[in-house]
């Protein structure tokens, strides 16, 4: 298994970036997948979730209706998109690989920072 992050960059606040997560190694269309960050000396946090079709998606209060979590099956490909970004949206952001209601593989994570 492995899930490869890209997108990351420094934005200003107000604007937006796409982040990619190509997965290999397994059947990406038989899992649920996820969006988690973890900003500097903080913990990890939950951003977004996705099911397995891309009919059905998942977010905490702080993201709705800035972030969208999509998937494209056929290219085995994971996506955020984030809009009106806020300072405190910086972190490093991961995708992981839902299993029995946990995350049992993860990237390497890409750095998103949103700083003026």
């Amino acid at each position: 298994v492995q899930l490869v992050e890209s997108g990351g960059d420094l934005v200003q606040p107000g604007g937006s970036l796409k982040l990619s997560c190509a997965a290999s190694g397994f059947a990406f269309n038989d899992y649920w997948m996820f969006w988690v960050r973890q900003a500097p000396g903080k913990g990890l946090e939950w951003v977004s979730s996705i099911n397995l079709g891309g009919t059905t998606t998942y977010y905490p209060d702080f993201v709705k209706g800035r972030f969208t979590i999509s998937r494209n099956n056929a290219k085995n490909t994971l996506y955020l998109q984030m809009n009106s970004l806020k300072l405190e949206d910086t972190a490093l952001y991961f995708c992981g690989r839902g299993s029995d209601g946990s995350i049992d593989y993860w990237g390497q994570g890409t750095q998103v920072t949103v700083s003026s």
